[in-house]
């Protein structure tokens, strides 16, 4: 068995664990993922498939063959390589908690 991602616009509005005779049967677009498919890579070493495992409201780019979430903030750059969102500018690497402010472009310490 394996997981498929239903189809519409573009927009991932299912996804199901089922053979691929099953997946035959049914109406609308159905892609296959990958629950071991995570920022382009296969968690257990084998062959990662479209970037990223399908979830309900992510995005099915047919260009790129790969599933990625919606950009959180409008100033967030898509990482062609993972087909994840990455901050303008890098969040601080320290034990401090951070919450990106998409008015000043920069990473809020949490206090």
């Amino acid at each position: 068995m394996a997981h498929f991602a239903k189809i519409s616009n573009g927009k991932v509005i299912e996804v199901i664990v089922a053979e691929q005779e099953h997946i035959n049967t049914l109406d609308g677009e159905w892609i296959e993922t990958s629950k071991q498919t995570y920022k382009g890579e296969h968690k257990l070493g084998g062959t990662p498939l479209r970037k990223n495992f399908a979830g309900v409201g992510f995005i099915y780019d047919k260009e790129r063959d790969a599933f990625y979430q919606k950009t959180p903030f409008p100033s967030w750059v898509l990482d062609e390589n993972t087909c994840h969102w990455e901050a303008p500018v890098a969040r601080p690497n320290d034990d401090k908690l951070y919450k990106w402010n998409e008015q000043t472009t920069t990473w809020d310490e949490i206090e």
